[in-house]
């Protein structure tokens, strides 16, 4: 499958880059070790593969799915070989003692990637899930960085979003809050991270949805009114790589939007990629209708589509990589942008959210509203609506 011409590109966005520093790059990684976290997600993977075919002395993957971290073993073994470092994996929850007894085994890394993340604003919807995504996407990350510092790691890199740009759903906002414990994570150890658009055919995104929805024989359907900027895998592991290894303490690196980068629709997406397969798209009114259909024409070359506008809780009308006050370098990179920040932060801010937190969970109790308020007190111009519809409630 070419996913460059499903997302309206024809050539890869990072290429001069990668060319221009390959020397550095490569011999960084041949002469470090290195320890990824979420390492089996599609970012993670794409991560791990970058590395892994630069030769690193060492490398070890951590994930807490078992099922991804064999097929990444397969697909690397299988693309790749072999290495003369050190690669192992472990499935392991890094909230969980079993992984703290691990970092203190060894724990000796130059460089620390944390890609695990929970990514979808459907994850929102309820209150219990969402506790789980400030778990995983600010708590585990603070505790990670604490570890590195405590075992002399080089630098900490760990990726963060576009929604975290102006967030409007909990899921940046979360983000969001993240780099705040990253500005003060900074006075002790050099960190960096990456802001970019949607990954295109990642586990669990829309796009990947149509390839299960195809598999299962099932209709189609996405939002006509959302557009997005759309990286492929291998470009996620690249820009990732570069922020780790060639960024300053905390510089958050974004793809630039250039001609080779365009916004497109999840429905014009749908319609290249089903032209792709042989289809073509047959629009339906109802998801009804969209059900229906490949159950009355089992043999049409047409596929049946339900597109609609968005009105689910947390989406943006478009995706922005930085904000009107944050410093860019723009020129050192072709396809890169680095916003540069100071360490600013408000320890009292941070105090309060660990102890609200820490409250909530000690009381095994709280609602959705109890977090959208502490958010609120976060991030004073949080773009938050309710609209009480979410994404679980569509096809």
């Amino acid at each position: 499958m070419n996913i460059l011409k499903l997302i309206g590109r024809d050539s890869e966005l990072f290429a001069d880059d990668i060319e221009k520093y390959k020397s550095e790059l490569n011999n960084i990684v041949e002469s470090s070790s290195f320890l990824v976290l979420g390492g089996a997600g599609s970012i993670g993977q794409a991560v791990t593969k970058e590395i892994f075919k630069r030769n690193p002395k060492k490398l070890h993957v951590v994930d807490i799915s078992e099922n991804n971290m064999v097929e990444l073993v397969r697909d690397i073994r299988s693309s790749f070989g072999y290495i003369d470092g050190e690669f192992k994996t472990f499935a392991l929850d890094i909230g969980s003692i079993e992984y703290d007894a691990f970092i203190k085994s060894d724990g000796k890394y130059d460089y620390v990637l944390n890609l695990s993340a929970l990514k979808h604003v459907r994850s929102e919807k309820d209150p219990f899930t969402l506790m789980r995504m400030i778990e995983v996407n600010i708590e585990n990350t603070d505790k990670t960085i604490g570890q590195s510092i405590e075992n002399g790691t080089k630098k900490y890199f760990c990726v963060s979003t576009d929604k975290a740009a102006n967030p409007v759903n909990m899921m940046g906002a979360s983000k969001r809050i993240m780099e705040m414990f990253l500005m003060k994570r900074s006075l002790q150890m050099p960190i960096s991270t990456a802001r970019f658009a949607n990954v295109a055919f990642s586990d669990g995104s829309l796009l990947h949805g149509f390839n299960q929805r195809i598999e299962k024989r099932q209709p189609i359907s996405a939002p006509s009114d959302i557009k997005r900027y759309f990286v492929t895998p291998k470009e996620s592991g690249e820009l990732c790589l570069m922020s780790c290894l060639l960024g300053e303490n905390r510089d958050i690196f974004f793809p630039k939007l250039s001609e080779k980068l365009h916004l497109i629709t999840f429905a014009d997406i749908a319609i290249k990629y089903l032209n792709y397969l042989g289809y073509e798209p047959y629009i339906c009114k109802s998801e009804q209708e969209a059900r229906e259909f490949l159950i009355q024409n089992p043999d049409s070359k047409q596929w049946p589509c339900y597109f609609f506008e968005s009105d689910t809780t947390g989406e943006k009308d478009f995706e922005e990589f930085f904000t009107n006050n944050e410093n860019l370098d723009m020129d050192r990179f072709k396809n890169l942008g680095v916003i540069k920040n100071k360490p600013i932060y408000d320890e009292e801010k941070l105090t309060m959210f660990i102890e609200t937190i820490k409250e909530y969970k000690s009381n095994r109790e709280w609602s959705k509203e109890d977090i959208v308020k502490l958010f609120f007190k976060m991030i004073p111009d949080f773009g938050h609506k309710e609209t009480g519809k979410y994404l679980d409630q569509r096809m």
